[in-house]
């Protein structure tokens, strides 16, 4: 199943609710990638131009998007990116793939 890394910032609104009522968002967040049948493999928060990381496995992209539509519609987030991940041996194949396209660079 494809990887999935997500960057996410919560509202200011979300972090007060937090600071009075703590919770551990790693278990919600597994459960919305479970029910399309994923996995959550990590959950971590940071410092910087995020608030937090999920990397997820999802069966295919539009399961996936579900999930980030679903998580970026509640409210809660100020912020929500979704990167797909490639394995080393993907992105070998893909670049072994290039010598089949004629790219022309623009105005070349």
């Amino acid at each position: 199943m494809p990887l999935y890394l997500s960057r996410f910032s919560y509202t200011p609104e979300t972090w007060a609710r937090l600071t009075v009522h703590p919770e551990d968002r790693a278990k919600a967040a597994q459960a919305y990638i479970e029910s399309v049948g994923g996995k959550l493999h990590g959950f971590w928060y940071a410092f910087g131009t995020h608030d937090g990381y999920n990397l997820w496995e999802a069966p295919d992209n539009v399961s996936m998007a579900a999930v980030a539509l679903a998580i970026s519609g509640g409210g809660a987030l100020s912020s929500f990116e979704t990167t797909v991940l490639l394995s080393v041996d993907e992105t070998l194949d893909a670049l072994r793939r290039t010598q089949q396209i004629q790219y022309r660079a623009p105005g070349g």
